[in-house]
């Protein structure tokens, strides 16, 4: 292919780079705070807010006639675009989270998994969407077993004995069906249409921000045997600059991934799962010793599916069921609901207050008790039963109470070392007609696999990783099956009517995460941007770790540890970040059916400040 040269009138120096990589230009010099030339002003004292609560990072965002909200402005602008457009809130979704592919490859990609909750608001109803992906043929535990890899006693939750990164734990990618689904069923728009704003910031590229930078390194993936100790050269090729990750500031392009969403205007998911797209995803599997076959390719499809339901406060929680861990938000949010009053007589949550080391106790307990149902339960309903009607009733959360010492921490299980990672994105959206969407798409790790399809820009995920080894688990790995998944959505209704997206990406933090943000919002009375910047905790259910974010740490540490805790103050990174919409109803508004109806309401967002985002409206 031919060469071109492109002028970097900074430094006057000529970059002749090829058309079929990643092109940059010169960044500005590293001046960021934790840099090695660190500016004077990382020293600064932070402002305050001129009103409300003053550690909140800004006002929500409010709007009557849409909303998007997700972690990368360029992203969530492409989504506002589509909706200003005509489109709705599935068309604006699907865009958003194509431009996010270039903005945020690290965290999802075409080459991974899709889960959405839909609120159709002129049928008054949720549809939940399950696009995630299903091991190919030859993924068995025999296989692993011969190739090195055996079952680790010392984790007995989702992926013991799996490697996490290379060929072994890809599945077959679910994002493409589930995107052509959506819009099949409830968008209005094209794959021409929603897919143009992605490939012409793939062309034309976009400037790297702090944020993303520093999320921005490659898994080794290489060997099969042993892995990982080496990057995927194609890996290198297409995400790194000159073979390093790009700056702050540097302009990254990505013409390959521009190339298949085209593939995708013209052929729509054709191409994908039968055609240039699937030759070339098998051609490099078959080349690093993977079983994925054009078959497992060509049959894929996604589900729709029933939610998990709760009861919460008068509100009804509808998350992701399995093989998804969302629906462990439910039964957290059971126990708690059952259980406060028993564990602190007269209390309650609000009464106990967030700076009360029993209130982050209880809360944590609560988790341990719901997690281990999900690591004991989780995995495909297609293969294995899973009770969710006995574990998220009323009476089964009851009965757990006694399980829960208010002075002293417990064990959820036998010691561990395993603590689970993920990189995943959120968003939501939401239009004139009323309709709602709650939407996570994911490569699970950071860059999934670590594993580049050559000539077509995207990273194949690494979701298989959540399988174990264990042969006794409901969750073994097999041909065709879905692996336990850590991606969450939600949605809450108020008497059949909608009250809020729920969404908070982060690996194992996901459903835990999701049950904080409703106690901000439910029980502690918390607007939307304000509960998604309070300070949270991750719990590891495996190595048992308990992390609070710093200025958490700081009120209730000692005395978390004092009852047992093993706890450690983290920042930010480790807790996920919220991306929701909320709708209030006008006083002509029954049934949410948005602004255009004459009801006269509005939605109100928060975007986590831990992450780039932002709340757009219109």
């Amino acid at each position: 292919m031919p060469k071109f040269k492109i002028a970097a009138t900074v430094l006057g120096l000529e970059l002749i780079l090829s058309a079929s990589t990643v092109r940059s230009q010169a960044a500005p010099p590293d001046e960021q705070c934790g840099g090695t030339a660190e500016p004077a002003f990382c020293r600064a004292v932070r402002g305050t807010r001129a009103e409300g609560w003053s550690a909140q990072s800004r006002s929500e965002v409010m709007a009557q006639h849409g909303m998007v909200v997700t972690s990368q402005p360029l992203a969530a602008q492409a989504g506002l675009q589509i909706l200003k457009g005509g489109g709705n809130a599935v068309d604006a979704a699907v865009a958003t989270a194509a431009v996010l592919n270039l903005v945020e490859p690290m965290m999802e990609g075409v080459g991974g998994d899709l889960f959405a909750v839909i609120y159709i608001a002129k049928e008054r109803r949720v549809y939940v969407l399950n696009a995630s992906g299903t091991a190919p043929t030859g993924a068995t535990v025999e296989r692993f077993n011969e190739l090195g890899y055996h079952w680790d006693s010392k984790n007995w939750g989702p992926a013991s004995g799996m490697p996490v990164h290379g060929i072994l734990p890809v599945t077959v990618p679910g994002t493409p069906w589930g995107w052509q689904e959506a819009l099949r069923r409830f968008g209005t728009m094209s794959f021409k249409q929603v897919l143009e704003p992605a490939v012409e910031y793939a062309e034309s590229g976009f400037p790297v921000s702090e944020r993303i930078a520093h999320d921005w390194h490659l898994p080794e993936a290489l060997p099969l045997r042993g892995c990982c100790t080496q990057l995927d050269p194609d890996s290198v090729k297409t995400w790194y600059v000159n073979g390093t990750p790009p700056r702050p500031g540097e302009i990254f392009k990505n013409p390959d991934l521009a190339r298949t969403f085209r593939l995708l205007q013209t052929q729509g998911i054709e191409a994908f799962y039968k055609g240039v797209i699937a030759k070339a995803i098998v051609a490099k599997s078959r080349a690093l010793g993977g079983t994925m076959t054009l078959e497992d390719l060509a049959d894929y499809h996604g589900e729709w599916v029933e939610p998990a339901r709760t009861r919460y406060h008068d509100h009804e929680l509808l998350e992701l069921p399995p093989p998804s861990q969302a629906w462990a938000a439910n039964e957290m949010l059971n126990i708690l609901q059952a259980c406060v009053q028993k564990w602190a007589p007269g209390k309650t949550l609000a009464s106990l207050d967030p700076t009360s080391p029993l209130y982050w106790h209880l809360l944590v307990e609560a988790k341990k008790l719901a997690y281990a149902d999900l690591y004991r339960y989780n995995a495909d309903p297609n293969f294995a039963a899973v009770p969710l009607d006995r574990l998220l009733s009323e009476s089964y959360a009851a009965s757990l109470c006694g399980k829960v010492d208010p002075l002293h921490a417990s064990k959820p299980g036998p010691a561990g070392n395993f603590s689970m990672g993920g990189d995943t994105i959120v968003l939501s959206t939401a239009d004139r007609q009323g309709n709602m969407v709650s939407w996570v798409n994911s490569n699970f790790d950071e860059f999934g696999s670590g594993i580049t399809v050559p000539g077509f820009g995207f990273i194949l995920h690494d979701r298989g990783a959540l399988f174990t080894l264990d042969p006794k688990s409901p969750n073994v790995i097999q041909p065709h099956k879905r692996p336990f998944n850590t991606l969450s959505a939600g949605f809450l209704l108020h008497e059949s009517m909608p009250v809020m997206t729920v969404t908070l990406m982060g690996g194992d933090m996901q459903a835990q995460g999701h049950a904080q943000l409703l106690v901000n919002i439910l029980d502690l009375g918390a607007n939307v941007q304000a509960a998604a910047d309070m300070a949270r905790f991750r719990h590891s259910q495996i190595s048992n770790a308990l992390g609070l974010e710093s200025p958490l740490f700081d009120v209730v540490g000692e005395q978390l540890a004092a009852m047992g805790h093993s706890v450690t103050s983290i920042d930010g990174e480790s807790v996920g970040g919220v991306q929701v919409i909320m709708f209030v109803p006008g006083p002509n508004d029954s049934a949410g059916d948005g602004a255009s109806h004459g009801g006269n309401g509005y939605y109100r967002a928060g975007s986590d400040f831990r992450k780039d985002g932002e709340a757009v409206g219109w």
